[in-house]
């Protein structure tokens, strides 16, 4: 099978492009180039921890780089991102959606460990029904699963940020962006048009303040009194009559099925080292309105997770009463590709990539791979995904001093951190 049309094959491109770096092949891809988005927007970041965060929403980036500089860890500030995200950037993460994640975490000596998948999918109901069918949320799930396995502070801390944002936050130009394609649609659903309509008519435009009461509340109770509450007791209850209002066709029973699950990468090699990210099947999915973020600490620990509604702002309809947006079940639209890897030399951390987008995000890293290696390019690479990096070309632990990060120009996101 010809590289280019196998999504894992062109995943591992993907992932090798931070290492190539060097040889001067990222300059020939669209989207990459100099980038001094490390810079941007780090506020009362401290200098002297070191870690990077790079996120496809700004808010959501900055809130992983506290985490950091507050002792976390990689798998704590990836949850952060995550959760954050879920305020932020509603139209492509959500507590009503999933995704999925790489980690390759140190044990508690410090001694390495293999990569490991995390998979949490927004997946389909046992049944169909409603109107608009919904999907089973498994994104808390799945962020409190990574961070109780490899975080290092209380949940409470993690996701705290996000509660916080719920309050009141700017609109971010790439969720001003998501807002302006669809439109009207989205205000037809009098839930969201509460939160995401405009005093003057329209849907909020970039800076505005964007609110969102019942979503803080909901994060809340997750601090509180544990994820778990969400798939049982009170608050799955008026999560599940809310989406029952909405058309969602959603059950109880339902909740109990989104279950995260870890498992193993796909794994190749290149130049030396060990490539691995999520697997997916060959010729198969694409990626619908989703997002990314990725975190790296000061002992070489990084996760690498893309998350989705499984369409751009899901059904469009929210949960009344818990603010939650739902999800598309995967039922009525192409099941998604969550593109992530990273790439490791022994013991040390070389580079993490998410893909978001569409598919040709990886088709680009491998017709630049391509060009530079005078072979015979790909076919035209159709509607260009995009691609944000950590590099560590020294390698983490011990070349600190040689990581860069970089949030795809052709985006909205942010990258922050440094030495």
């Amino acid at each position: 099978m010809a590289l280019h049309k196998h999504p894992v094959l062109r995943l591992a491109l993907l992932v090798t492009l931070p290492l190539l770096a060097g040889c001067g092949v990222t300059k020939h891809l669209p989207g990459f180039g100099d980038n001094t988005s490390t810079n941007l927007g780090q506020g009362d970041i401290n200098p002297s921890v070191f870690g990077y965060v790079v996120a496809d929403e700004p808010q959501a980036a900055l809130a992983a780089r506290q985490i950091l500089n507050n002792g976390g860890n990689a798998a704590d500030a990836a949850a952060a991102a995550g959760f954050a995200m879920a305020v932020t950037l509603p139209s492509r993460a959500g507590l009503g959606g999933g995704g999925a994640c790489i980690i390759k975490m140190p044990a508690a000596d410090g001694s390495a460990q293999p990569p490991v998948t995390l998979l949490f999918p927004a997946g389909a109901p046992a049944q169909t029904g409603g109107d608009r069918p919904a999907a089973v949320p498994t994104l808390a799930r799945g962020l409190l699963a990574l961070q109780a396995r490899y975080g290092a502070l209380p949940f409470a801390s993690v996701i705290a940020p996000a509660e916080r944002l719920a309050g009141g936050v700017p609109v971010s130009p790439a969720l001003a962006s998501d807002l302006q394609v669809v439109g009207g649609a989205l205000l037809a659903d009098p839930v969201a048009a509460s939160i995401f309509g405009a005093p003057g008519g329209g849907v909020l435009s970039a800076g505005a303040n964007l609110v969102q009461p019942d979503l803080a509340t909901t994060l809340e109770a997750l601090r509180t009194q544990g994820v778990n509450g969400f798939y049982a007791g009170s608050l799955s209850r008026q999560f599940i009559d809310g989406a029952d209002t909405a058309g969602g066709g959603l059950t109880v029973a339902d909740l109990n099925t989104g279950l995260p699950v870890f498992g193993q990468p796909a794994v190749s090699k290149f130049d030396g080292s060990t490539l691995a990210f999520i697997p997916t099947p060959p010729n198969d999915g694409h990626l619908p309105a989703s997002a990314g973020f990725e975190a790296l600490d000061k002992n070489g620990g990084v996760v690498a997770c893309t998350t989705s509604m499984n369409n751009l702002f899901g059904t469009g309809r929210v949960a009344a009463g818990t603010g939650v947006l739902l999800a598309v079940s995967p039922r009525a639209v192409t099941t998604p590709l969550l593109a992530a890897g990273i790439a490791y030399k022994g013991d040390e951390f070389r580079a993490a990539v998410t893909g978001t987008g569409q598919i040709g995000a990886a088709e680009a890293v491998l017709d630049g791979l391509a060009n530079a290696l005078h072979k015979t390019p790909t076919a035209a690479v159709p509607d260009l995904g995009r691609a944000n990096v950590i590099s560590c070309p020294g390698g983490v632990p011990g070349g600190e001093a040689s990581c860069t990060a970089n949030a795809d120009p052709r985006g909205q996101g942010l990258a922050v951190g440094g030495q």
